[in-house]
């Protein structure tokens, strides 16, 4: 996988490369290639709308483009390469994108034809710092050419820093081109590539009916799980199981909120549904964050023991690979296709109850003060030092309060602080969880310790030990604010 750090700009007919001397950046003599790509999509430009593109061109091979990103023109995201024939995109690819294509083929949808203007800048010291392809662009239909535009692409060198951007996007907007951060591909496909997604978070009016809010909230969170899912089979960056695992949670937090105006059948399953992806999903998570954990705690540790401690962090290695195998058979299954979808549809239209049809300022404000009332309770309950299972619970009851807020927030607003309260409680607790079961994974590790490995294995659970106890004392620091901002808002 690489990274694509590129500055796309559209360009005049009469545009020229400038001298970049005044940068302190010397252009190599222009070359020239001739590139055909066909790219691939369904009919309803399925990729195209959430920001992928799968393409072939001939002598590279295929490439799939994920979602990143876009900020004036400067486009920043993961570019996965793939070996194959051009006649079908190859099963990786497939597989990678399985997830937003679901059951669907992807077939040619675009061809275009390319005649590349390659320029290279050097620094001072013969340093390469970025390449400008300069594109003139040819959209294929058929046999004739449907359609012209030219854009200029700047993509930095793997070790340039993005600082030298600025000077070069001032200096090539002097003379003609703007931010066009478009990708060829959904310019040839036209407005229909600029469609919204299946899913996506939208705003809602406190006129609108409760259920207006209650797809809007299922909409976003299965818009976090999609945008994230090819991440997640890819691997490679551990925010995306993450962020995966925020989306199944806040979804079954939202069921849970709304589930007096959701038809309950349908809630209790699809929970469950939620359930069974969040249990494979947490258990890669749950591995690389003690993991995680362990190794800054090592790095605390005399220099002596910090090998050994590593060594011991590194079980977790295996525990994480094993779950993540479990994970993509999940992923790659008919049963997750089928949550996706019914997800899909309930963001469009859920199966609601005639409770849903009331105003959503008559109905939703309750629903936070009922989560309210639930953590308030618990807490009155607790003793003076809690034990942890009854902390790690108060946290829970904090993550759905921050969830239930943000949903009823889309469709009335002045929920906001609330929810910052609310995710304020959950971290620090959120911490004393982290290293309460980072402690119980260590006491389960003396088989096949060696003695220093032992030995490290006892600094770290003192200093885990150390974070909890860290976290008792913040925690009713965190409490006091919210039950403040929640006397303030509710």
């Amino acid at each position: 996988m690489a990274r694509e750090r590129e500055l796309k700009l559209s360009a005049p007919p009469t545009f020229r490369l400038p001298s970049f001397e005044s940068l302190g950046l010397t252009a190599s003599d222009e070359s020239e290639k001739r590139l055909v790509t066909t790219y691939f999509d369904t009919p309803d430009l399925r990729l195209a709308r959430w920001g992928v593109t799968l393409r072939y061109r001939a002598g590279e091979g295929w490439t799939v483009k994920l979602p990143g990103g876009a900020d004036d023109g400067f486009v920043d995201r993961d570019e996965v390469e793939f070996a194959g024939p051009s006649t079908r995109p190859p099963a990786a690819a497939l597989s990678l994108l399985r997830g937003l294509l679901r059951r669907d083929e992807a077939e040619p949808v675009a061809k275009l034809r390319t005649i590349r203007h390659l320029r290279v800048l050097a620094d001072e010291h013969g340093a390469k710092v970025a390449e400008i392809d300069d594109d003139e662009v040819s959209v294929i239909d058929g046999r004739r050419v449907a359609a012209r535009f030219r854009q200029l692409e700047v993509e930095l060198a793997p070790a340039a820093a993005e600082s030298v951007l600025p000077g070069i996007r001032t200096l090539l907007a002097q003379h003609g081109t703007a931010p066009d951060p478009v990708s060829k591909a959904a310019r040839a496909l036209g407005p229909k590539a600029d469609a919204p997604p299946e899913a996506e978070p939208r705003s809602v009016q406190s006129s609108d009916t409760a259920g207006a809010a209650v797809a809007a909230a299922i909409s976003a969170a299965t818009s976090r799980l999609l945008r994230h899912d090819p991440a997640v089979r890819l691997g490679e960056d551990p925010e995306g199981v993450h962020q995966a695992r925020v989306a199944t949670r806040r979804l079954r937090a939202d069921l849970r909120t709304f589930k007096d105006l959701l038809e309950p059948e349908w809630a209790d399953r699809t929970r469950e549904e939620l359930r069974w992806l969040g249990g494979d999903l947490g258990a890669v998570r749950d591995a690389e964050v003690m993991r995680d954990l362990l190794r800054s705690l090592a790095a605390r540790l005399p220099a002596g023991d910090r090998g050994a401690a590593l060594r011991v962090a590194g079980r977790l290695d295996r525990v994480r690979d094993d779950a993540r195998k479990r994970l993509l058979e999940a992923l790659d299954s008919d049963r997750y296709l089928d949550l996706v979808e019914a997800l899909l549809a309930a963001g469009r239209e859920p199966p609601l109850t005639a409770a849903a049809e009331v105003p959503a300022a008559e109905v939703l404000p309750d629903l936070v003060v009922r989560n309210w009332r639930r953590i308030r309770r618990a807490v009155n309950a607790l003793a003076d030092d809690p034990p942890d299972a009854e902390l790690h619970e108060v946290r829970i009851l904090a993550k759905r309060l921050r969830y239930a807020a943000e949903a009823v927030g889309i469709a009335l607003g002045g929920y906001d602080k609330l929810a910052k309260e609310a995710a304020a409680l959950q971290d620090v607790l959120g911490r004393h969880q982290d290293a309460v079961v980072v402690q119980d994974w260590l006491r389960g590790q003396r088989a096949g310790l060696t003695a220093p490995q032992g030995f490290a294995a006892g600094e770290l659970w003192g200093l885990a030990g150390g974070e909890a106890a860290r976290a008792r004392h913040e925690w009713p620091a965190a409490w006091k604010s919210l039950r403040k901002r929640a006397r303030a808002t509710l």
